[in-house]
């Protein structure tokens, strides 16, 4: 169903709700959108799907497309809440040739939304974030006229493994690191526990474990044999989080690293980091990625630069804040 947008898209364009077939079209408009920002794509098709099926996203409501006078999909926006918590993220992916009518259509959508999502989840006062690439001009415009202030950087480092040995290096003295035993509840839930606590004194956004484990649970594959922790005592102090999203790139990708504050500086993040890299190089991976807030206080970037990393590319990100509003009468779409 055809769905009418607060700021005109142009004559012969329309909007409409996405569906699970969309994938590939959908997979393609995102790579364009990476290839013109950052020189290279950065999303897999399982990405795209989870996008699609949050847990706290329906696409039946929260997410629109835009297509263009021949039907092609032009835009594509939505929400990310992982844990129904008082703040959202929006993402507005437009076709680098013929996208940029259906930016500000799409944001407007999806804006609108946001004060419904409010409500739904039970916050009156509710955070929106958005990231665009400091080259994304136009975008950036729309955001700062719907009312979105800059505010934190991201990077999205990465590093070949052409040079690293698949045997690890010992880990600090006293200090074990092992694979995570996935089939183990207790574990898993230390796991868990360490990178909620870790995190805590950073932008991280808490979920409890119950949320967690239903999040791995829904991965296309989870590869538990490039999980690990660090036990100091036997106690698990680390963690190290990865996930199978970098595979179709032929890429190891770091999720999460997490080592509690009493714990650090004694070499267990890198540790913990060298260990997955050994494997991911083991399996033939030829780079390893992650994400890093570069406003976070523990100044994490500093070990990826020390253990060979570089930033590929950096992201600005702005936020507003809605206030909620429940919906008129149920969504179209």
């Amino acid at each position: 169903m055809t769905v009418a947008a607060t700021t005109a898209l142009p004559a012969g364009w329309r909007a409409r709700r996405p569906t699970l077939e969309d994938v590939p079209a959908l997979l393609a408009l995102v790579h364009a959108s990476d290839i013109a920002a950052t020189g290279v794509p950065d999303f897999t098709a399982d990405e795209v799907r989870e996008r699609l099926t949050d847990p706290h996203t329906d696409m039946t409501v929260d997410s629109w497309l835009a297509l263009d006078e021949t039907g092609a999909i032009a835009g594509w926006t939505y929400p990310h809440n992982a844990n129904g918590g008082d703040s959202d993220f929006l993402e507005v992916f437009v076709h680098p040739e013929r996208g940029r009518p259906a930016i500000r259509p799409l944001l407007d959508l999806i804006m609108g939304r946001m004060v419904e999502r409010a409500a739904r989840f039970g916050h009156e006062r509710y955070q929106v974030r958005a990231g665009a690439i400091p080259t994304e001009r136009p975008y950036i415009e729309a955001l700062t006229e719907a009312g979105f202030v800059f505010y934190r950087q991201h990077a999205r480092m990465r590093m070949p493994l052409d040079d690293v040995s698949p045997t690890p290096p010992e880990p600090p003295a006293g200090a074990v690191v092992r694979p995570v035993r996935g089939d183990d509840e207790d574990d898993l839930r230390a796991v868990h526990a360490v990178i909620e606590e870790a995190f805590r004194d950073t932008d991280h956004l808490a979920v409890d474990y119950e949320t967690w484990r239903a999040q791995v649970a829904k991965e296309p594959t989870v590869s538990f044999d490039e999980w690990f922790v660090a036990e100091v005592d036997g106690r698990v102090v680390g963690a190290l989080q990865s996930s199978d999203s970098g595979i179709d790139d032929n890429e190891g990708w770091v999720k999460r690293l997490a080592v509690l504050r009493a714990y650090r500086k004694r070499g267990l993040g890198e540790a913990l980091l060298r260990r997955a890299f050994a494997v991911y190089r083991a399996k033939g991976r030829a780079h390893a990625g992650l994400g890093v807030d570069l406003e976070n206080p523990t100044r994490a970037v500093r070990l990826y630069l020390a253990v060979g990393m570089t930033p590929l590319y950096q992201a600005n990100v702005y936020r507003t804040y809605v206030t909620a509003q429940p919906a008129a009468s149920a969504p179209a779409g």
